[in-house]
C-alpha cells in the first residue's frame, strides 16, 4: 500500500515528514512517537486531527502495536487526547487558552502562598522538599503536573481559605495538560526547579515578600515561554504573520 494513500488530506503534512525523516531511532515506536511529536508540535497536525491507528501503521509501514504505544507516549505528553467513539485526535491547546491558564494562576496563588506562609509546619516544608526531589527523578511526564501541583499545594496549604485552595488546585489541576505540553515543546530543564527550591526557601525563613516574588516570576516566566513558542510557531507557519 502506498503510505500516503492511507492518509487523510488533512494529514498529508505527516506523510512527507515521515518521507524526509531518518529512521535514527531504535524501535518502530520510537520512530513513530518522534515523528507525529514534531508533527504535533510544528502545528502540521493540527488541533483536533484524528489519528487512527491503522492508517499511521499503514503510513508508517509498521503493525499496530508500536503505533498504538508511540500514542500512549504522546497522551503522557498532553499532545493527543483519546475521545470517546472517536480515538486518538491531537490535542487542542491554544496560545489564548494558555494565556487565561496562566492568568488566572498568577492572580490567585500568590494570595494563596502569602496566606500560607505563616502558618506552615516542618512536616509541610519537608514534604514539599521531597516533592522537588520526587520531580528531579521522575522521567514520566504524565505523573509531573500530578508532582508540581501537589508541591505547589504544600506551600499553599495552611491558607486557611478553602473556597481560595479550591481554586487555586482546581486551576493546577487543569494546568497539568499545559504543563506536559509545555515540557514536550521545550524540555524538562523548563519546569524551574530551582524556582520551587527558591520558594521554598524563602517559605522556611518565614519572608513572603520573597517567597511570592519567586512565585510570580516562576508563573510569568512559564507563561512567556509558552507564549514565545505559539508565536514562533505561528511564523514558521506563516511567515508573513508577524510584519
Amino acid at each position: 500500500m502506498n503510505p500516503q494513500s492511507a492518509l487523510a488530506p488533512a494529514s498529508s503534512d505527516l506523510a512527507d515528514l515521515i518521507a524526509r525523516t531518518p529512521a535514527r531511532h531504535r524501535t518502530a515506536t520510537g520512530f513513530v512517537e518522534a515523528t507525529l511529536r514534531a508533527a504535533i508540535l510544528s502545528g502540521r497536525l493540527s488541533g483536533g486531527t484524528p489519528l487512527r491507528q491503522e492508517d499511521l501503521a499503514a503510513a508508517f509501514g509498521v503493525s499496530r502495536m508500536p503505533v498504538r504505544e508511540a500514542l500512549r507516549q504522546l497522551e503522557a505528553q498532553a499532545l493527543i487526547d483519546f475521545v470517546p467513539h472517536k480515538g486518538a485526535v491531537v490535542t487542542e491547546i491554544s496560545a489564548a487558552d494558555a494565556a487565561d491558564t496562566y492568568a488566572i494562576r498568577l492572580a490567585l496563588e500568590p494570595a494563596a502562598l502569602a496566606l500560607s506562609i505563616p502558618n506552615l509546619t516542618a512536616d509541610d516544608l519537608a514534604r514539599a522538599a521531597d516533592l522537588i526531589a520526587d520531580m528531579d527523578g521522575e522521567p514520566d511526564p504524565s505523573r509531573m503536573g500530578e508532582l508540581n501541583r501537589r508541591f505547589h499545594m504544600s506551600l499553599y496549604g495552611r491558607a486557611g481559605h478553602p473556597k481560595l485552595l479550591a481554586l487555586a488546585e482546581s486551576q493546577l489541576a487543569a494546568f497539568d495538560r499545559y504543563l506536559r505540553f509545555h515540557l514536550a515543546a521545550k524540555g524538562p530543564e523548563h519546569l524551574s526547579q530551582e524556582d520551587h527550591r527558591a520558594m521554598l526557601a524563602a517559605a522556611a525563613e518565614g519572608d513572603i515578600g520573597r517567597a511570592t516574588d519567586v512565585l510570580r516570576r516562576h508563573i510569568a516566566t512559564a507563561a512567556d515561554t509558552i507564549a514565545r513558542f505559539f508565536a514562533e510557531r505561528l511564523s514558521a507557519e506563516n511567515p508573513f504573520a508577524a510584519r
